[in-house]
């Protein structure tokens, strides 16, 4: 093959393996850049696919020409490549489904751009051009026209659009829907002026933190945990840190779990660094998205705050990353590229060679074994700032409660008086329950039968505003007017609870109160989150009723009370980290009680007040569960001693689901038993899940555990071959979760 070719590798975005060579025609070659877009004849279609890098070509079959390139410019740095690389060998995902995760979604309408005539253009118009060129200038005499209607009027490709740009004739131009006015988001997210702020003289604890990691900044790579209790000032750290590294012309990304908790990270961060902040996240238009991150892209902004697909902001040269609420299962992407955004941050910032930081009052297990081992540096903040004192937590057995009817089957007497004294002191109370809806297990008064989804292998919610029972998978709904599916009978009893009945008996306790309710039901709206939490800033609300959206780093000064409902609904869970997730929570959504003035109570409602989740979360002592909880870990060798890869298993026919994951499981054995280098590796299964069906879907699963990774990959890149001879492999979809975190 001639040496003046140009061959590139491209990744396609579809679940196939490898990357692909192509050729490049001599009009594209200089075009032809890594990060660009290309159209790509690939089988009988057209599809899109991504530029990595130069390749080499076989002499084993045909190497087909590229059809286009379809950007102007890269879309993402060439420094990603290798952290894209990373991700799907280690996830076991397509390298093209990665980075098609890792961009916008309002960038696949770059067909939205606006081509206009220059002077340039107009002069070249009576110049000797081909006829195609000639066809275009003419074609914009009028005006600008859009991409996608130039390119199908003059039947031409995007590279003599390019040509003609570099000539000067004509300009291209975004118009991307959405994106016609200044983003909302660009103010306050509440709504209000943003005063800038004067940084605060530090407390002993974070002046030690910010100077011990100054230190490092220019060092490359390194991975801190930061553990400070809540209101003790973690978001200052970060924002001192932030300012060195920008100054320096370097970028930061800022993590946080929620979008509700993303707005006031926000305006804290604009307050101090004005606009060179931007903000990712999944409630901005796809236009809107694709505004901040080109902002981010082109170098007009510094600083990224985001959810979990903020780590792939399009920084060239990144200086800090900063996970905060590191313990967050919302970290963890549940489709698709099945992703933890808080391990990605650690290896970007490796590539990177730049400083991590992971931060939180209640570190996951993993994070703090890693810390204890010296994988990570652990800093401390035990003091709130300002000395302000950690709230007072109180246990009520319910149990021992014995007229617990009516409205006080929520409300225990000690909690109901607090709340009456709290109130009165014109402070605000917070209710915590981890479930919505208002009754979570309708059950059959005559047969005895529960109301189940008809999709799913799960009961279904009364929502009583909405008059429906609804399934909390799959969404499918019903009325609350319906009768028994199994008996015919309308006499439905209402077990269980939700935020929604916790609401109902407050406005009863408490009629002159202002009651709101904080969950997924009562913010689906956009703008409706937001507006709570402003209402509850200005003490518009009086008792706030939320689920854990409510527990997660929020600061509100004038909650002085904070009631847990229900402490033990995630203490059952089958799961091996059910006692981790219940200590966290219960910790977080005590932090938000007294981070004013006044200082704050906590009462803790439970039914295995013994349990030591429960008396470590009263006892506020973090290191002692940890301890104990890793005693456990070690025993049953489960992470952070070993790690795991789940294998999903679902399909719409139950029989062939079982047959496909008993040959499967089958295929585990026998490839243990062959390959001695595998007999490390623990087969779990397979085994239905614990929910057996989602949305009309069977589900089994098969979990590999080993304290080898490398061996553990290899041996499920092994299995994930072998779906092709397996029965009923078109109709079974095969999923591969590398650390999952629910084993449901």
């Amino acid at each position: 093959m001639s040496d003046n070719l140009k061959y590139i590798e491209v990744a396609v975005a579809l679940p196939v393996e490898g990357t692909f060579t192509y050729r490049v025609p001599d009009a594209l070659s200089l075009l032809a850049e890594p990060g660009k877009r290309v159209l790509v004849p690939f089988g009988s279609r057209k599809i899109t696919g991504y530029i990595l890098g130069d390749a080499i070509p076989s002499d084993h079959y045909e190497i087909k020409l590229i059809l286009d390139i379809l950007d102007d410019a890269p879309l993402f740095p060439e420094s990603m490549l290798a952290f894209f690389k990373w991700i799907s060998e280690y996830y076991l995902h397509p390298i093209g489904q990665v980075v098609q995760c890792a961009l916008p979604k309002g960038l696949t309408l770059c067909d939205a751009a606006e081509i206009a005539l220059t002077d340039q253009g107009k002069t070249a118009l009576s110049d000797s051009l081909n006829p195609l060129e000639q066809k275009v200038l003419k074609q914009l005499e009028t005006g600008g026209v859009s991409l996608k209607t130039l390119i199908k009027k003059c039947n031409i490709t995007t590279s003599l659009i390019q040509l003609m740009q570099r000539r000067g004739w004509i300009v291209r131009q975004q118009k991307l829907k959405g994106a016609k006015r200044k983003r909302k988001t660009f103010k306050d997210p509440f709504g209000e002026p943003i005063e800038p702020d004067t940084a605060p003289i530090l407390t002993t604890e974070q002046h030690e933190a910010v100077s011990r990691i100054t230190d490092a900044l220019s060092k490359g790579f390194s991975g801190w945990l930061l553990a400070g209790v809540t209101g003790s000032g973690k978001t200052e750290v970060y924002m001192r840190l932030a300012a060195q590294i920008i100054r320096h012309g370097l970028g930061v990304i800022v993590l946080v779990p929620e979008i509700a908790l993303i707005s006031q990270t926000e305006r804290r961060f604009r307050a101090r660094f004005g606009e060179c902040v931007a903000v990712l996240h999944s409630s901005l238009s796809g236009g809107e998205r694709y505004s901040q991150w080109r902002r981010i892209a082109q170098g007009q902004a510094n600083i990224a705050i985001g959810a979990r697909s903020a780590v792939f902001a399009p920084f060239d040269k990144i200086g800090l990353i900063i996970v905060d609420e590191e313990h967050d299962s919302s970290y963890k992407q549940d489709n698709d590229l099945l992703y933890n955004a808080r391990d990605l941050a650690l290896v970007r910032a490796k590539l990177s060679d730049c400083p991590a930081i992971l931060g939180s009052a209640t570190p996951s297990i993993q994070t703090y074994y890693n810390a204890g081992i010296e994988k990570l540096t652990e800093l401390n903040l035990n003091c709130r700032v300002q000395e302000r004192p950690m709230p007072q937590i109180s246990v009520v057995d319910l149990r021992k409660i014995r007229d617990f009817r009516g409205i006080r089957r929520f409300i225990s007497p000690e909690l109901h008086q607090a709340m009456s004294q709290t109130l009165s002191k014109n402070e605000q109370v917070l209710l915590f329950l981890n479930r919505r809806g208002f009754a979570a297990f309708p059950v059959c008064a005559e047969c005895g039968a529960s109301l189940r989804c008809e999709h799913c292998d799960i009961s279904m919610t009364l929502h009583k505003g909405d008059n429906a029972y609804k399934c909390h998978f799959c969404g499918f709904s019903r009325s609350s007017g319906a009768n028994c599916p199994t008996c015919g009978s309308y006499n439905i009893k209402f077990l269980g609870l939700g935020t929604e009945r916790v609401e109902e008996a407050v406005k009863a306790l408490f009629p002159q109160a202002r009651v709101a309710r904080m969950d997924r039901d009562t913010t689906s709206k956009k703008g409706a989150l937001l507006n709570i939490l402003k209402d509850l800033r200005q003490n518009k609300i009086d008792i706030l009723v939320g689920t854990q959206m409510v527990a997660k780093g929020h600061d509100f000064p004038n909650i002085t009370l904070v009631g847990i409902i229900c402490a033990d609904l995630t203490l059952n869970l089958p799961d091996f980290r059910a006692g981790e997730q219940t200590f966290q929570l219960l910790a977080q959504v005590s932090g938000r009680a007294g981070r004013g003035d006044a200082p704050g109570r906590v009462i803790l409602q439970t039914y295995a007040p013994n349990h030591f989740s429960i008396v470590s979360a009263q006892a506020q002592d973090f290191k002692a569960f940890c301890q104990r909880e890793i005693q456990s870990r070690q025993a049953l060798n489960y992470p952070p001693f070993s790690r795991l890869i789940q294998l999903r298993i679902s399909g719409q026919d139950a029989e062939q689901v079982q047959e496909f994951a008993d040959a499967l499981g089958g295929i585990c054995r026998e490839l243990k038993k062959n390959a001695s280098f595998f007999h490390a590796i623990t087969i779990l299964g397979p085994a239905e899940s614990p929910i057996s069906r989602i949305a009309g879907h069977y589900r089994w699963q098969i979990l590999l555990k080993s304290t080898s990774s490398k061996l553990l990959h290899e041996f499920s890149r092994h299995l994930l071959a072998q779906k092709s001879v397996l029965p009923h492999h078109r109709q079974i979809l095969l999923i591969a979760d590398v650390d999952p975190l629910f084993l449901a």
